[in-house]
């Protein structure tokens, strides 16, 4: 019989369900209180501390504050890593914790990760190239690849839990951290695995990058009130607050988490992505990209428009993003826009760019477990043209039953994931 999507035609396909979540964020170093600063809208933003800003135009920066990786592993071990790969290492940490049980003592070799990154290793390659250029070769450290070449995260993260089934990293710019769960999504679907590990990790607070970013003027300038600098789809917007953190996510087939009594925050539907190829960093106009996304997100989940109550939007605080974003909204619900709920949580996270889209995923499967919609904060006067429900003022309860995670990356990389609450049955 024909295979479809590793499925022969006719056969149920394999259902994928979220069993266990970890963050390391601005506004929170676990997943409780992390969910409630998202709830109660307490920003991780503050002054930059990480190197002399004094002569930059932003000065705002959403930093992980008093961090420590030897909670998680060998402290000495710790010590040799890159932040990018600790916070990584300490979220899938997390995410194993919460999904309780005896889930790596199975079968390891049905057990995967996927990382999803953009620019980590930039720490240990502006590092190295100081070294170098000052001491040679023989200054250069040994462990300046493992940080440096894309893989190494989800290859320590691999070593350090035992993950023995599958281990990648992706890079698909600020889409990654949602591309990496559709990924994760089609592997256990496929057979390949029972189990993945999914998240998105990110440092990227380093002077070299934040001074490109500075001069690509994408990058809030309120510098005297840093809580509220970002402000997704507000008539007043000028710019992100760029942020640091990781987050990682338990995809678990759903038959395995029954079978180990786990629990069960929300199932995985479907993911979409798309293309426009129309310019290395601004999004089409008319949204084309993240339609297309929306609709072969939707698609692959078997639902309907008509069914989603929630989406956690991209939300940038760019003045192209936000009107682009809602256009698209507009143009793939119709009327059904109206009646959704949208909100976008960097402003209070920062934009975590590859792992954005993971710790949005992970706001989202919250949202729905806790039947709650997170408002969007810093929002005071809408732009015209973002004249839909944008949960103004203070987050509701309210029945969630599909929910969608919307990001963007550069280069045209647009991305849904479909989130349903999980309803019983196997």
């Amino acid at each position: 019989m024909r295979k479809e999507g590793g499925v022969s035609s006719g056969e149920s396909r394999r259902r994928v369900v979220v069993t266990g979540m970890g963050v390391v964020a601005p506004n929170g170093k676990d997943l409780v209180t992390f969910w409630e600063s998202i709830r109660d809208g307490k920003s991780g933003a503050g002054p930059l501390t990480r190197f002399d800003s004094t002569h930059f135009p932003s000065r705002v920066a959403a930093e992980v504050q008093d961090f420590a990786l030897g909670k998680y592993t060998d402290p000495k071990k710790a010590r040799r890593f890159d932040l990018s790969i600790q916070y990584g290492l300490a979220a899938a940490s997390m995410a194993l914790a919460d999904a309780k049980g005896d889930l790596l003592t199975r079968n390891p070799e049905r057990i995967g990760i996927i990382e999803g990154t953009s620019v980590s290793g930039m720490e240990s390659s502006f590092k190295g190239q100081t070294a170098f250029e000052s001491r040679g070769y023989r200054g250069m450290s040994p462990f300046t690849l493992i940080n440096a070449y894309t893989g190494g995260g989800a290859g320590e993260i691999a070593l350090e839990l035992g993950i023995q089934g599958h281990a990648a990293s992706y890079s698909s710019g600020s889409a990654s951290g949602n591309d990496v769960i559709g990924y994760a999504l089609r592997m256990i679907r496929d057979d390949d695995v029972d189990v993945m590990f999914a998240g998105g990790t990110e440092a990227p607070i380093l002077a070299p990058l934040w001074g490109a970013f500075c001069q690509m003027k994408v990058m809030s300038t309120r510098n005297d009130t840093p809580a509220t600098a970002m402000r997704p789809f507000d008539v007043a917007r000028d710019g992100f607050v760029l942020g640091e953190g990781a987050a990682f996510l338990v995809l678990e087939e759903l038959s395995h988490a029954l079978s180990r009594g786990a629990r069960i925050y929300a199932e995985v539907g479907g993911h979409g992505r798309a293309c426009e190829a129309f310019h290395s960093v601004a999004p089409h106009p008319d949204g084309i990209g993240l339609c297309r996304a929306m609709e072969k997100g939707l698609r692959d989940a078997g639902a309907m428009a008509s069914s989603v109550n929630y989406i956690n939007a991209h939300g940038t605080a760019t003045t192209a993003n936000d009107a682009v974003e809602i256009k698209a909204i507009k143009s793939h619900f119709g009327n059904h826009a109206r009646r959704l709920a949208i909100s976008s949580t960097k402003g209070v996270t920062g934009h975590l760019l590859a792992a954005a889209g993971a710790v949005e995923s992970v706001v989202a499967t919250l949202a729905i477990y806790h039947q709650t919609i997170p408002k969007t904060s810093n929002l005071v006067m809408p732009e015209s043209d973002c004249d839909l429900d944008l949960v103004i003022g203070a987050s509701r309860p309210y029945p969630i039953d599909v929910a969608l995670n919307l990001s963007v990356g550069f280069g045209g990389k647009n991305s849904c994931l479909v989130m349903k609450r999980y309803q019983g049955g196997s």
